[in-house]
């Protein structure tokens, strides 16, 4: 499969097409290493282990379903992506994919800088002592409140989305006493290789000002006559899961047509643009993700040489990875419940969690893997579906994958590369308790986010 696969894809019945799956892999006891995180392996038993812990001892300790986030390779992957862009250049993680006060610390102590989109994440973020120059803040529809909260903190960026915007920034500033630096964010007319519902940058969707009929060129205009405001560049995000770069191609070539376009206008050359983040992760064997140097060297030359083309100085670049870097370093566990063999079609196991802990398969067809953890087998393979607990058809955590044919109740099982968008987008639909995160590291674990409780969902019900 090539660099543009998408593991979001059509909708299908409830019959198969003959080949609509891939082959089961050659031994289902091999994990593959795309999609785990980097220190999980299998035991002397054959039972899955990360951090140097045995997934039955999790189990025990922590229940199930949980996720469980290998912290070494979340720092070392915040790291690479550091190194990749350099001094000369931001990074920015973006927090909506997993937040969390351990993750903050974890960001601050190894130089990387917070995107946030909401006043929750922002507080989440500054009472975890990330320093308010080092956040962005993002969102198509920011309150009042939380925009107030932004300059009062002094945060580094909030990114415009809207006409109104710009206005309520600036007057906000300026009963504040202070010139906030902004960026613009622009719509570019891209359609990004990627779901529908998680592209970004084509002009029929909420986000950004867009460049068609000259509207981010008259909101730039508008925010630099705003003596509340200091505009340092422009911003751009086309898509999530994506890992063909030709997109990243076009929106470059059209940001920096619009720097030219301010430069020629108003004699300013912006000295930043933002291209966002949105790189894909190997949520199955097919897929194919770039490593953080080559999208850094590949993002770096496309700016390169449009600025030379336009013979404008060459701005400084940010990215805003956050499903690239914790994406891959978390697994949910669970616990099989039943089986269901349906002659003809597919086996259905039953695990207990399900669309409250990974609503993603549910929402945009999204494709995992998934293994037999608590022990190795030898049984022939077996084409399954993995379906949660909940009142729910589309109760769906993986649509269609392997397990060996001895599977029984009472098996631990584990989809990878939960760590984004999982948690986050996690609810308690049938009243579910949402699962814990558990940082795992070098033989220990600890609770970062525990789990809810029953006294949690009575103490919102007030009866």
């Amino acid at each position: 499969m090539s660099r543009s696969a998408h593991p979001a894809g059509p909708r299908h019945a409830d019959v198969l097409p003959e080949g609509h799956y891939s082959a089961p892999a050659a031994d289902l006891n091999v994990l593959d290493e795309k999609v785990w995180s980097r220190t999980v392996t299998r035991d002397a038993d054959g039972a899955l282990a990360v951090g140097g812990i045995a997934v039955a001892r999790l189990a025990e300790e922590f229940g199930t379903p949980a996720y469980f986030l290998d912290e070494s390779d979340f720092r070392a992957r915040c790291r690479a992506w550091a190194d990749a862009f350099g001094p000369d250049a931001d990074v920015f993680y973006a927090g909506k994919a997993f937040l969390s006060r351990a993750i903050v610390r974890w960001l601050k102590e190894e130089g990387l800088n917070l995107d946030v989109c909401s006043g929750g994440e922002l507080t989440t973020a500054l009472d975890a002592g990330m320093p308010a120059e080092r956040i962005a803040f993002h969102g198509n529809n920011k309150t009042v409140a939380e925009i107030e909260r932004a300059v009062e903190a002094g945060v580094g960026r909030i990114v415009l989305d809207s006409f109104q915007e710009i206005v309520r920034v600036a007057h906000i500033a300026q009963r504040h006493g202070v010139r906030q630096r902004v960026q613009i964010r622009v719509t570019v007319g891209v359609e990004a290789h990627t779901h529908e519902f998680i592209a970004t940058a084509h002009e029929d969707q909420k986000f950004g000002i867009a460049l068609a009929d000259g509207q981010a060129a008259e909101a730039v205009r508008r925010a630099l006559s705003l003596d509340g405001l200091e505009l340092i560049g422009v911003h751009s995000h086309i898509g999530s899961q994506i890992f063909d770069m030709a997109g990243f191609e076009v929106s470059a070539r059209r940001v920096v047509q619009l720097l030219a376009e301010i430069r020629d206008e108003h004699g300013v050359e912006l000295p930043e643009i933002d291209l966002g983040g949105g790189l894909g992760i190997a949520y199955t064997s097919d897929d194919d993700p770039r490593e953080p140097h080559e999208i850094a060297k590949a993002l770096s030359d496309i700016v390169t040489r449009e600025c030379e083309a336009a013979k404008l100085r060459t701005p400084r670049i940010s990215v805003e990875p956050g499903r690239a870097i914790v994406g891959p370093t978390a697994f949910t566990l669970y616990e099989v419940g039943t089986i269901k063999p349906l002659e003809g079609l597919r086996t259905y196991v039953s695990v207990d969690g399900g669309m409250s802990d990974n609503i993603r398969t549910a929402l945009y067809d999204a494709e995992y893997s998934v293994a037999l953890v608590s022990r190795t087998s030898d049984a022939e393979p077996m084409l399954v579906r993995v379906v949660g607990k909940h009142c729910e058809s589309g109760d769906i955590v993986v649509k269609d994958a392997f397990l060996p044919a001895d599977l029984a109740p009472g098996d631990l099982i584990a989809v990878p590369a939960t760590g984004a968008y999982c948690r986050s987008m996690a609810s308690n639909y049938n009243h579910a308790l949402r699962p814990p995160v558990v940082a795992v590291r070098d033989g220990e674990a600890r609770v970062i986010v525990r789990r809810e409780t029953e006294e949690d969902l009575l103490r919102l019900d007030v009866g």
